[in-house]
């Protein structure tokens, strides 16, 4: 039996997120249609986060486990031939038979785009939030900072079908970074972990902060807030990518395994 890792990349617009859902178009559905094709046999497709619906990602991490001895360079060939268009393998490598997606990474970055202009550009629209209201954007770039640091983040969390198994929701932020180029507000953040919409309640906070509607001191609060007060709102899923899927030294710090995400942001 061979461990395969593979590094994806795919528009979410016309997924229901990464997870398996009967009947409907799912990352993870489609890729097990595909080895189910190549290996005969039935396979589940681990990946390294739940991205929700309409979420893209530039290099999501998947592992599956194999007989078939097709060559890695054939199989990403032949992945791409049966996958849609809007999923594409960009990697596929051997691995060691223990390696886990989810379990093994250490940090996870994702980026956010919001645009601030009249007019969105309609060849990026699905790739944006189209925000283009009056706020200050530099208050959104100075409070981005203040996620900074290990918090539990119940506030900036989604209900999750995993709730019940009561794990922990403090995530640890390497780093919370904003920058406005022209007429694009892109946020950029790199964890121990993500929770459901964590990402996109933290921009939709955010947001508020820029458009006056809440302050850094209420910011402070809402990171150290009991787990029923939630902040948001949520921002659009289109804005939304999964960067890049950090290993041993390839990310920020080692973490531990306990601070691994339930589901992703």
């Amino acid at each position: 039996m061979r461990r395969i890792k593979l590094t994806l990349s795919y528009d979410g617009t016309d997924f229901k997120g990464w997870q398996v859902q009967p009947g409907l178009p799912t990352i993870q559905g489609f890729l097990e249609e595909a080895f189910l094709e190549i290996e005969e046999a039935p396979v589940h497709v681990s990946g390294s986060g739940r991205t929700d619906a309409g979420v893209h990602a530039l290099a999501q991490v998947a592992a599956v486990s194999i007989n078939n001895p097709i060559p890695t360079r054939n199989l990403k060939k032949a992945l791409n031939r049966i996958l849609p268009f809007d999923i594409r393998v960009i990697d596929v490598e051997e691995v060691p038979a223990g390696f886990h997606p989810r379990f093994d990474a250490t940090s996870k970055t994702y980026e956010y785009r919001v645009h601030r202009g009249e007019v969105c550009p309609p060849f990026e629209r699905r790739y944006l939030h189209h925000h283009p209201y009056p706020m200050d954007e530099k208050k959104f770039v100075d409070a981005a900072r203040q996620f900074e640091g290990e918090f539990d983040f119940s506030s900036f969390a989604a209900s999750d079908d995993r709730d019940a198994e009561k794990r922990s929701k403090v995530r640890r932020i390497f780093s919370s970074e904003a920058v406005l180029r022209g007429e694009r507000l892109i946020y950029r953040v790199t964890g121990s972990g993500f929770l459901k919409h964590m990402v996109r309640n933290s921009v939709g906070t955010l947001l508020e902060v820029g458009k006056g509607n809440v302050d850094c001191d209420r910011l402070a609060w809402l990171l150290t807030a009991p787990p029923a007060v939630k902040a948001g709102p949520t921002a659009p899923a289109n804005g939304l990518f999964l960067i890049e899927v950090h290993y041993g030294s390839s990310g920020p710090e080692a973490t531990d395994r306990s601070a691994v995400p339930t589901a992703d942001a």
